[in-house]
């Protein structure tokens, strides 16, 4: 008995964090507006619209390139590896260095929305995620 309650609470932990990463994942849509040569041999410009609901967490990750990222609406806090946390808010921005890994978490009330911009290699991947 104790053996099958051991393998019950298993199998519930694991759904509720299965269920856990989908809902933190529902809480954001990435939306590409634009990707565009540009006069760089092998590099193009993407622009990407990010919605974080209320509470939203971009986990750590990274980008093979640069990011522009500018704050649509909303208050986006930005923790960027071996930087202080800074808290942006409509119209500001930043910028974000290759190969550093970062997040983003909407600590306002609302929705947040940044658009990213990215000057990067052809072919590579946008978002490279970072434990």
């Amino acid at each position: 008995m104790k053996t099958r309650m051991t393998i019950i609470s298993a199998q519930a932990l694991g759904v509720l964090s299965l269920q856990t990463a989908q809902a933190q994942q529902l809480h954001i849509q990435r939306i590409d507006l634009a990707k565009s040569n540009i006069s760089v041999p092998g590099k193009e410009a993407i622009q990407t619209r990010v919605d974080l609901n209320p509470g939203a967490l971009a986990t750590n990750h990274k980008h093979p390139d640069e990011e522009i990222a500018v704050v649509l609406q909303g208050t986006l806090e930005y923790r960027i590896e071996g930087r202080k946390p800074v808290t942006l808010k409509a119209d500001q921005s930043l910028f974000i260095p290759s190969g550093v890994p970062h997040t983003a978490k909407n600590v306002g009330d609302g929705k947040a929305s940044e658009l990213a911009t990215y000057v990067v290699s052809k072919g590579v991947a946008l978002v490279e995620p970072v434990k």
